[in-house]
């Protein structure tokens, strides 16, 4: 199975919000560690959703958290 064409920044911004952990970021939108580990590694598609909840975790715009590859 390929990867998604959406690549994304997360595991870069946990590292620069005080090493925050997997878990912690799944608690913060709501979605369970597991998921967390399978959006970083593109193996899984976020709702736009729980998108929005990551990238308002970073206070960043949602293009700046992920990417469609085109």
């Amino acid at each position: 199975m390929p990867d998604l064409p959406i690549s994304n920044r997360i595991r870069e911004l946990r590292a620069a919000h005080g090493e925050m952990t997997q878990q912690q970021l799944g608690q913060k939108v709501s979605v369970t560690r597991q998921t967390v580990n399978a959006i970083e590694l593109g193996k899984y598609s976020p709702s736009l959703e729980v998108a929005f909840r990551i990238a308002r975790v970073f206070d960043l715009p949602l293009e700046e958290v992920f990417k469609y590859e085109n």
